[in-house]
């Protein structure tokens, strides 16, 4: 079987319900997103920066370099490319506190750096898939339009963070209520829809099960290495280098998904590559972060890594 042939089944109704599921994830974060949050970076821009840089830059040119070493279809390449340009997931935060790294930093990065992926995704996409020499035909066979994608994202990213920021300037204490919530609630659903898509595609999933979760597992590795990596070499201390390993490395597969649906017509390497990883980068995550909170705890006798568990971007 060619995975690239393969066209995955999904109703109407069915990608409705992710795209609902999506703008909930997205309403979510902006629930928990104060003016403070921003205000955040631009008072100390360097983790921001070195955040966007691993990923806009470093995380898609890594992606590219792994597609021609892993043994991926086109299919599958390009849905590691497309999975590689998503913005960071709401998952994130939640591993960091569980890390005990720096939450607030960590809100901080989701918060801007959805607004930034607005109008970076669709051209990052259309970038990095352009340059690959077998990906590129999946873009030649959909003719991408990177306009209608942007308007895609703006509905499903840009319109349910902008109503949630609202909510939250002139209902704060609603929002806080809803919240955990909307984020717990939203989280599951996306979990669970994943779920049933594989195993209502069980019979072409099992077949590419191998290559695929040893793609995703050293792809999601490799995401996660470049997030501590790039933090180390930007001087941040250790809650900052927890915040900064699960903002790059968790990505929003699930709006990666819906995207393979809605552009590129349920193409199966795609389809199968952003489903796993929604599912693997969940699990890899919970695990890195309560080993690292336990290790920290064990040196410093604080899941922190500090004393007073406060960074100095939060102290500040």
């Amino acid at each position: 079987m060619n995975v690239d042939d393969v066209v995955l089944s999904f109703t109407p109704g069915s990608l409705t319900l992710l795209n609902i599921v999506l703008g909930l994830i997205m309403f979510g974060i902006a629930l928990d997103t104060s003016p403070s949050d921003f205000r955040v970076v631009a008072r100390h821009p360097k983790p921001f920066v070195i955040a966007l840089l691993a990923q806009l830059l470093l995380l898609p040119a890594v992606t590219f370099g792994l597609t021609m070493i892993l043994p991926v279809t086109a299919s599958m390449a390009m849905g590691m490319i497309l999975v590689a340009c998503c913005p960071p997931g709401n998952i994130s935060q939640v591993l960091t506190h569980r890390s005990g790294g720096n939450v607030a930093l960590s809100v901080s990065l989701t918060a801007v750096g959805n607004l930034v992926y607005i109008v970076a995704m669709p051209l990052s996409i259309a970038f990095w898939g352009s340059l690959h020499p077998t990906a590129r035909t999946v873009l030649e066979d959909v003719s991408l339009d990177p306009g209608k994608m942007l308007l895609e994202i703006v509905l499903i990213i840009g319109v349910p963070f902008a109503i949630g920021l609202l909510l939250r300037a002139k209902l704060p204490k609603i929002a806080a209520r809803a919240h955990p919530i909307v984020k717990w609630f939203s989280l599951i659903a996306l979990v669970a829809f994943i779920l049933v898509a594989l195993v209502g595609n069980w019979s072409v999933f099992i077949q590419v099960l191998g290559i695929v979760v040893l793609v995703v597992t050293v792809h999601d590795a490799v995401a996660l290495a470049l997030g501590y990596g790039t933090a180390v070499v930007g001087g941040l201390g250790t809650r900052e280098r927890k915040a900064m390993t699960f903002e790059v490395g968790i990505r929003n597969a699930g709006l990666g998904l819906g995207l393979v649906f809605a552009f590129f017509g349920g193409l199966g390497g795609m389809a199968i590559v952003a489903g796993w990883w929604g599912i693997w980068d969940i699990v890899a995550g919970l695990v890195v972060a309560g080993l690292w909170a336990r290790h920290t705890k064990k040196r410093t006798g604080s899941a922190t890594g500090d004393a007073s568990g406060r960074s100095a971007v939060e102290a500040s």
